[in-house]
């Protein structure tokens, strides 16, 4: 997952942080897009997964499972706040530009609280994304056919991996709403988990 992360920055960087985001956090893409600065429990190392994205309009999640308090590896909580403080809501322009645009009438977006956005400060479309990751994992040499889901299934397989967590748990920080879908990513809440603690992610990624 570093090459794509690593390729994306390349390609778009104020877009790498949803394939950390995925990653380590097995947001769907519209959840990833629908993350917000007051979904993020910065103290508590969570997300509370409340709303998605689609075409840049707020909606509502998948399946009920998909709501939940999820615990996080602080590792995805350190690239957040790296994202918010490198890449402001909309991206700076030339003195001229701005001049220009001030005489038309410009006036920013409203802050939505948006983790990621385009660098108008507006919610991310799907087609302009799609761009930006194939792009991205062509530079990667990954394989055309890759997804961006590929990375939540990426997340379910390594918290399996890792032995820490009982498949029942997977599910759950998975988010999955059948056990059948948790078991299928694994062979190729409400708090999600009481009491659960996860620090997967940060020693996979400590280099990256």
């Amino acid at each position: 997952m570093t090459d794509v992360a690593k390729a994306m920055r390349e390609v778009q960087p104020r877009l790498e942080i949803l394939v950390w985001i995925a990653a380590c956090a097995g947001l769907r893409q519209g959840e990833a897009f629908g993350l917000t600065r007051h979904a993020v429990n910065w103290d508590q190392d969570q997300l509370y997964v409340e709303e998605q994205r689609q075409a840049g309009m707020s909606a509502k999640l998948k399946t009920r499972a998909s709501y939940a308090t999820l615990p996080v590896d602080h590792f995805l909580i350190m690239r957040l706040k790296e994202h918010i403080a490198t890449f402001p809501q909309v991206a700076p322009v030339c003195a001229e530009w701005e001049r220009q645009r001030t005489a038309k009438g410009y006036a920013p977006p409203p802050d939505e609280g948006l983790i990621v956005t385009n660098r108008y400060g507006r919610p991310l479309k799907q087609e302009s994304f799609r761009r930006n990751w194939k792009a991205a994992v062509k530079l990667a040499g990954l394989p055309d056919q890759t997804r961006f889901h590929d990375l939540k299934h990426f997340y379910t397989t390594r918290l399996g991996a890792s032995g820490d967590f009982d498949p029942k748990t997977v599910q759950a920080l998975s988010r999955h709403a059948e056990f059948s879908e948790t078991w299928d990513t694994y062979a190729h809440p409400p708090l999600a988990v009481q009491g659960v603690k996860v620090e997967t992610f940060g020693s996979l990624f400590a280099s990256a």
